[in-house]
């Protein structure tokens, strides 16, 4: 049995076993774990012959394609460091992730590397188009000249980075290990029960740790993956038909666009289990999606980028406590600590901590913030000398009588919508950009179909010319559509500080809190 060190390894052990089985589904694109194994073992190649060491940083800017699958497993067979970039980012955003990895290559699609080529011409960088697999050589290569592109990693070697919004600024990227994702999967696939005939609909971007992990639980238990891209919800029930979709893990608003559709009986009949992330899903969804789905087990779930998976709600926990955010994933330790890290009593809020083999290795380029969040884990029972590091969240929680975690709140500013982290200084920035605008605020406010909704207040020169529909526009061509606001806000006057001289982003999120209506509608 091959040792699970990396997600290759994942891909070599499911060949070896199930060879013949589906791997990979995408309309009439299908391939077998073997075919998959063969594709990748040639990549890996194409990457050892064009210099890519162990190590270096290849970041893929392309939308979920067989192609985009094999070149993830072959960077990593080669043992360099993934960055994924997520295919909705615009040019400023995919140049901030280039320049900050230090990425030496990129690679993408045909359109997209011509559409970012002038903003990439100054940045020492190759760039590939996606759709360039195979070797330089015209003959196949050997089996031994395959098995040398192959690099030998630990699994404490760093494997990919993933960037998410920081509460200050520009994207952070969050630098995940072999064992991170390893771990990550194995867990995962355990307390899914995930099987071999499984087919997971890959519904989530794979620059993001949950939709990476619908890929690699998916190596885990050799189910296959079918990706998609959809542009209206009535697509998904279709491509599920066509490709005996058996297992989906979404998003909130996902869910919601999910919910309004018609599932054919024999389609929501196959499902076995659907899963939900990246924000509380509330009762009435919840039973919605139990009636199109009726055999299927809802799994309700918590993490964060920086720990991957940190719990879940079982299927039989789901209907007493839809409030709750579950229990300890397997091989993850979660405590609710205080700030001088001893631990709450049942019922006190705290700082949701997370410990064990998810703890990924800290913010890449950012060893100040990885000491702020990326703490010693306090053993004051300890007899043995050794340090550990845990995730500090940032997330307040509590946990009850039956350890069972709520969600109460987040400390920062982060703004959850549809499923995304955002920062606010990555909007204002775009706003600031207008020279009549003086202050500019962003926030999030309680939004039925999105979970948070952006607002911007602004305080600008009393000649503006300028629209709040203008300065939307400027948004949806500047931002991902996830960041554009939904409303902007003019201040006749400076906006409100708080007492250490900050824009008081609470008060003004007071102020706009019932501006969207909180109740949920699912349409029949």
């Amino acid at each position: 049995m091959t040792a699970h060190i990396s997600l290759y390894d994942l891909l070599k052990d499911s060949a070896h076993h199930h060879g013949d089985r589906r791997a990979f589904a995408q309309g009439a694109m299908m391939a077998t774990y073997s075919e998959l194994l063969q594709d990748v073992r040639l990549t890996t190649k194409r990457l050892a012959d064009s210099g890519v060491q162990a190590g270096e940083r290849v970041a893929v800017y392309a939308g979920k394609q067989y192609e985009t699958v094999v070149m993830f497993l072959a960077i990593n067979a080669r043992g360099a460091i993934l960055v994924p970039i997520n295919p909705q980012l615009k040019e400023q955003q995919v140049r901030h992730i280039l320049l900050d990895s230090g990425a030496r290559l990129l690679v993408s699609t045909g359109p997209r590397l011509r559409r970012i080529e002038a903003m990439v011409k100054d940045i020492e960088i190759d760039a590939w188009p996606l759709e360039r697999l195979q070797p330089d050589h015209p003959d196949t290569p050997t089996d031994a000249a395959l098995a040398d592109a192959h690099s030998a990693v630990t699994d404490s070697d760093p494997a990919a980075i993933l960037y998410t919004s920081g509460s200050t600024g520009r994207p952070k990227g969050v630098v995940l290990s072999q064992r991170n994702l390893v771990s990550g999967a194995h867990s995962v696939a355990h307390y899914l029960s995930l099987r071999a005939d499984d087919v997971i609909l890959g519904i989530l971007p794979l620059s993001f740790d949950a939709g990476l992990s619908q890929l690699t639980t998916a190596l885990a238990s050799a189910a296959c993956y079918a990706p998609l891209d959809f542009l209206q919800a009535s697509e998904v029930p279709t491509f599920c038909e066509a490709h005996g979709v058996t297992v989906i893990t979404g998003v909130p608003p996902l869910w919601m666009q999910l919910a309004s559709v018609q599932w054919p009986q024999p389609t929501g009949a196959r499902l076995r289990c659907f899963a939900n992330t990246g924000g509380h899903m509330p009762p009435p969804l919840l039973e919605k999606l139990k009636s199109a789905f009726p055999d299927a087990l809802p799994y309700l779930m918590y993490g964060l980028t920086e720990a991957f998976r940190s719990t879940y709600l079982p299927p039989e926990a789901a209907a007493t406590r839809p409030d709750s955010i579950g229990k300890a994933v397997p091989n993850a330790d979660i405590r609710v600590m205080r700030p001088d890290g001893t631990e709450c009593a049942a019922g006190e809020h705290g700082e949701l901590v997370h410990r064990g083999a998810f703890v990924t290795l800290g913010y890449w380029n950012d060893p100040e913030l990885t000491a702020q969040r990326f703490r010693p884990w306090p053993r004051p029972d300890s007899q043995i000398s050794r340090t550990e590091t845990a995730v500090w969240s940032g997330d307040i929680v509590y946990r009850d009588s039956d350890g069972f975690l709520y969600f109460v709140a987040r400390s920062d500013d982060m703004i959850k919508t549809s499923g995304y982290r955002v920062s606010p200084t990555e909007v204002e920035e775009v706003l600031f950009a207008v020279d009549d605008v003086a202050e500019a605020a962003a926030f999030g406010v309680p939004h039925p179909q999105q979970g948070e909704a952006i607002i911007i207040s602004l305080f600008a020169h009393p000649h503006i010319q300028t629209t709040a529909q203008a300065l939307i526009k400027l948004c949806r061509e500047k931002l991902p559509t996830y960041m554009v606001p939904l409303h902007v806000s003019f201040h006749d006057s400076p906006l409100p500080r708080n007492p250490n001289g900050k824009i008081d982003r609470k008060q003004l999120k007071q102020q706009f809190s019932e501006f969207f209506s909180t109740s949920l509608t699912v349409t029949e």
